[in-house]
């Protein structure tokens, strides 16, 4: 078996090497020769100097993504199998996948089990395919001499059409079906004994349908006239049920005489039902972004109004004093406490709206060069003031030797701070807070450290604490969208989070950022 798969080569294409690694071994385990690319440009020329039976691509790359590279290795070569990788809830991406001819989907994260199932369908595709056309090529170069040759031949037909996953039809010229094929039987519910010789051709399509076939068969819209590509029709089923298929044919010649026709039908019901799977999501998606909004706007009305109630009365207590003449040494003592009160609750209303911003994407990604010690250091001086209020020391471990990493400066700063805030706020009686850095040559990463003593996070809460509008925070005091959106940023920055705490010992969290 192990030798019968190493001559299947099987291309693996994702922009995470991570993932690339670990296929690339589970297949080499399971005897498959495997090659990788890391973009679609780089699998394009692999497939033309390697031409591996089977590609397994992601959708979401950088550059080419995995349904332009799907399309340009059909146009290299229809024959070769592609499987693409979806991320969860990408079925609309899964369906036109299957559309442009994909052999199977499957979903991250990657099952190994779906992944040898989806491999060992595309071999039968492929198989079956190249065996049909080997077959359709010995016909064309010889015509069989001997009545032993014919049975030989005409079993082997039988047993390869009956093997072939796609339902294969074959009629002469006035209609009549000589070769019906299992999946057909499979798919319709009519026997072979019912169909051939007995029932024309246009019985098996749905009212109507048979004369959308024979009007696109003779146009040139599906692949030139005589030829049909990726039609989709109804059959008609033995109960009566209406079967969308997608179908290809082509008629048959000799010389100068048409004989016949042969059409393929790949049945779309499945396909169908996951249409309908990805519109009731979507639906879904839209009554929770409509109730999420209304969360959102009763907090955020609640959230802003308190902090500029304070700014309001402060400012109009300062114009009441000056509107009675200068102010005096105290009041003007007063009036500096005053605007340290006003500029903390102006900081407050100016971190809601950049929360909101980057919750709801809004704010453009600038990817540059980032020296991650200097980031941290900038972050840690924009919370030293609050830190100091609340009595709290700071600690930095930095390591010199950290690789840049290629980021949005501003938006991974805002992280931090959010991190740095809420490890503030979780020790409102004083503590330590520990901001570090360090390079994890094992994982190839770039690790982002905020460690605090304060109150810790209950086993109940820790699942939880990335969900937006979670909080644990009394009203007012946060609108629950702060780990939510460090969650977001550094999502799209391909990193990861790791949170570790322990109720009344403190938390430290760690953020996992890949380098330049």
């Amino acid at each position: 078996m192990a030798s019968e798969r190493k001559q299947w080569k099987v291309l693996v294409v994702d922009d995470e090497e991570g993932i690339r690694k670990v296929m690339a071994i589970t297949l080499s385990d399971a005897g498959y020769q495997v090659l990788t690319a890391a973009d679609g440009e780089t699998a394009l020329s692999i497939c033309e100097k390697e031409s591996p039976q089977i590609t397994i691509t992601d959708i979401r790359m950088p550059g080419m993504d995995g349904m332009e590279l799907l399309r340009r290795i059909k146009e290299q070569d229809s024959n070769k199998e592609v499987i693409v990788v979806t991320a969860y809830g990408e079925i609309d991406m899964a369906i036109q996948a299957l559309q442009l001819n994909a052999s199977d989907f499957i979903t991250k994260p990657i099952n190994m089990d779906a992944l040898m199932i989806a491999l060992q369908r595309a071999k039968e595709r492929f198989t079956t395919r190249k065996e049909l056309q080997d077959y359709a090529s010995i016909l064309e170069e010889r015509w069989m001499s001997t009545a032993e040759e014919l049975a030989r031949t005409f079993n082997f037909q039988k047993n390869l059409i009956d093997s072939s996953i796609d339902g294969i039809l074959g009629c002469d010229k006035s209609g009549v079906v000589l070769t019906y094929n299992k999946s057909l039987e499979r798919m319709t519910g009519f026997s072979k004994k019912e169909v051939v010789r007995t029932m024309p051709f246009s019985r098996l399509f749905a009212p109507g349908e048979a004369e959308r076939f024979k009007e696109a068969l003779a146009s040139e819209e599906y692949g030139g006239r005589n030829r049909l590509y990726l039609f989709e029709a109804n059959l008609l089923s033995k109960e009566g049920d209406k079967i969308p298929v997608q179908l290809s044919a082509t008629v048959l010649f000799e010389g100068a005489e048409e004989v016949g026709m042969v059409s393929f039908f790949r049945d779309l019901r499945e396909m169908r039902r996951l249409e309908q799977q990805c519109a009731d999501q979507a639906r879904l998606l839209h009554q929770d972004k409509m109730m999420s909004l209304g969360r959102l706007a009763a907090s955020v009305v609640h959230e802003i109004n308190n902090p500029l109630a304070g700014i309001l009365n402060y400012v109009r207590l300062m114009i009441k004093i000056l509107s009675r003449g200068a102010p005096n040494p105290e009041q003007i003592e007063k009036f500096r406490k005053y605007l340290g009160v006003v500029e903390s609750e102006t900081d407050r209303c100016s971190r809601i709206v950049s929360n909101l911003l980057a919750f709801s994407r809004k704010s453009k990604m600038e990817f540059a060069e980032v020296n991650v010690n200097e980031l941290l250091e900038r972050s840690l001086m924009l919370s030293q003031h609050k830190m100091a209020l609340q009595n709290i020391q700071a600690k930095t471990e930095l390591d010199s030797k950290n690789p840049v990493i290629q980021g949005d400066f501003n938006q991974l700063q805002q992280a931090v701070i959010n991190l740095l805030f809420n490890a503030i706020d979780a020790m409102p009686e004083g503590g330590t807070l520990v901001l570090g850095s360090a390079f994890n040559s094992k994982m190839k990463v770039v690790e982002i450290r905020v460690s605090d003593t304060g109150c810790g996070i209950s086993k109940e809460n820790l699942p939880h604490i990335f969900e937006p509008f979670f909080t644990t925070k009394t009203e007012g005091k946060g609108l629950g969208l702060g780990l939510s959106t460090v969650f977001g940023i550094v999502d799209r920055h391909k990193g990861t989070i790791e949170v570790k705490s322990e109720v009344g010992q403190g938390t430290t969290f760690t953020l996992k950022l890949p380098p330049s």
